[in-house]
């Protein structure tokens, strides 16, 4: 038989099988996802700019691309909350793999403000003196050489500076804006995989204690690829449960009220046995994503040896991306099982809120103490999205967003005590600094007020929000369970102002390093938003509110 004839049948075939033409070009609503496309994109930017601006311009021209980015993103996300994307327009977009919804909106707004301020903190340079003439910052002069070697010495001597922190923030941005809004499990994976690789780099890069950088960021790495392992096999058991990775086919299968079953999946659709240990995977993935007990054990050492503007970008807006997926994937995924996954997550956040409260009493390092404060917070917020209410969601979301202020503020301060190691982070070093600088003092004072949750803080509405739910929801033990660790950690706090204001300061102390306009901002910000959160939160609150509402 001839070639021709070969062809000519094969074309006959394919066209009678179904036609080339039928495939249909992907819809994608461009102007709804471009906070995301915004802040891709100029990452992207930022790889080239590394790749073709000189060596002596670099910092400026990623600095600018970067806030320019997060701005114009943030702009984009209140057009959309404006035109009614956040309530009556609310949809699934690209081609049901996004969410652009209430929540999405609110969370990816509160991304994009925290990851402001963490660029502010990233670009610091006047913290630490000059080395031979150069300006730096935070930031190893170059990530690739080994600590001490002279090939590092010779990085400082030339002044350079590792620029590329700037693009890999905004992939983590990006990655973090997609993961609440994610409506898939695919692009749920994605999203994690393209927010937690730029993080797990950025932990190994502090220009001070290196050696304490690259161990953290190795841990962070090796036990979030274990995490991201069950997440991905969780996936896989759903697939096999419900025959789709679309969130909305998979709960109406655990409702079971969905038509047109696929015959060669219909053996294996509908096994429990696939859903319930899939969700609990999915769900594990998750809860090391917020640095819930028992699967905590990264956040403390993570923390205390990442740089720290990483570690005040990480703490808040990591927390925020999780927490929404966690909320999207039990309210819209899972409401069916809600009586298989909510006394598991009572025990979750009666352990979060008691373990990171009590083991935080002990720490003697000021990072490890806000880690460990940091797994309470996990816990207080776990109580919100027990409710299983919309007021359940919407106080979750004012949560987040007053928590991620406070947060980057606090780390920020934490910069700014320097003895001749770098930053002084031991609790020692900090007695009598209410009397050497008042005013750092104060402001630090104020971040732990709102973290122990007193009132007129942000910290106190913010808790009296998901405790109130709590209890409407039927959860009014966790609440006894909340308001008892609340009283633990209190003790912490009020500990280290103790120290601050009422202690001696030693001869040999730290001093107070006297930062640029960027850090004082970020600072400045945080302490602003925890006091309006706190004395007039009536219009978040309502903000939250209309924002708590899914869509299926």
């Amino acid at each position: 038989m001839s070639a021709s004839a070969v062809h000519s049948l094969w074309t006959t075939a394919a066209t009678a099988a179904d036609p080339i033409s039928k495939i249909d070009a992907p819809k994608i609503e461009y102007g709804q996802l471009s906070p995301t496309l915004i802040v891709i994109g100029a990452a992207v930017v930022g790889v080239l700019v590394e790749a073709f601006v000189p060596r002596k311009h670099r910092y400026y021209t990623q600095l600018f691309v970067s806030v320019v980015a997060l701005a114009a993103a943030f702009a984009a996300v209140v057009g959309l909350a404006a035109g009614g994307y956040g309530t009556t327009k609310a949809h699934i977009a690209a081609m049901g793999a996004v969410a652009v919804d209430g929540p999405a909106l609110f969370l990816q707004g509160t991304i994009l403000l925290a990851g402001l301020l963490g660029v502010f903190t990233f670009a610091e340079r006047r913290l630490d003196p000059a080395a031979h003439g150069n300006r730096v910052d935070s930031f190893a002069a170059q990530a690739a050489s080994v600590p001490g070697s002279d090939s590092e010495k010779a990085a400082v001597k030339a002044g350079f500076t590792t620029t590329e922190v700037f693009p890999l923030l905004l992939f983590a941005i990006g990655g973090m804006l997609v993961f609440p809004s994610a409506n898939d499990l695919l692009t749920l994976f994605i999203a994690l995989e393209v927010f937690s690789l730029p993080l797990y780099l950025l932990c190994a890069v502090a220009r001070r204690k290196r050696l304490m950088s690259q161990e953290a960021a190795v841990k962070y790495f090796l036990l979030g690829a274990f995490a991201s392992a069950f997440t991905l096999f969780g996936i896989a058991l759903l697939y096999g449960y419900a025959g789709s990775v679309s969130y909305a086919r998979i709960a109406q299968v655990v409702d079971g009220t969905v038509q047109n079953v696929d015959p060669a999946l219909a053996d294996t659709m509908g096994n429990d046995a696939l859903l319930l240990i899939g969700a609990a995977m999915v769900v594990m993935g998750l809860l090391f994503k917020v640095g819930a007990v028992p699967f905590h054990m990264w956040t403390p050492d993570v923390y205390q040896g990442a740089p720290t503007p990483v570690t005040g970008f990480m703490a808040s807006a990591t927390k925020v991306a999780a927490f929404g997926a966690l909320l999207r994937l039990l309210y819209v995924v899972l409401p069916g099982l809600r009586w298989d996954w909510r006394p598991v997550m009572w025990g979750v956040a009666i352990v979060t809120m008691l373990g990171g409260a009590i083991v935080a009493i002990t720490q003697t390092d000021i990072k490890r103490l806000l880690a460990y404060s940091s797994i309470a917070h996990a816990g207080f917020i776990l109580a919100g999205v027990i409710a299983t209410t919309p007021d359940g969601v919407s106080s979750v979301l004012f949560y987040l967003a007053a928590y991620s202020f406070v947060t980057i503020g606090a780390f920020a301060v934490v910069t700014l005590v320097r003895d001749a190691g770098g930053e002084a982070t031991h609790l020692s070093k900090w007695a009598g600094l209410g009397r050497r600088s008042p005013m750092v003092a104060a402001v630090f004072a104020v971040f732990l007020l709102a973290f122990a949750g007193i009132p007129l803080t942000s910290g106190f509405t913010g808790k009296f929000a998901v405790f109130k739910a709590a209890a409407e929801g039927g959860a009014a033990p966790l609440v006894v369970v909340g308001v008892i660790s609340s009283a633990i950690a209190a003790f912490f706090y009020i500990r280290v102002i103790v120290l601050m204001f009422f202690s001696e300061p030693r001869p040999e102390g730290p001093t107070v390093a006297v930062p640029s306009p960027l850090t004082t901002t970020a600072i400045a910000v945080g302490v602003a938003v925890t006091v309006v959160l706190g004395v007039a939160p009536q219009y978040f609150l309502d903000l939250a509110g209309q924002a708590g509402v899914f869509v299926r």
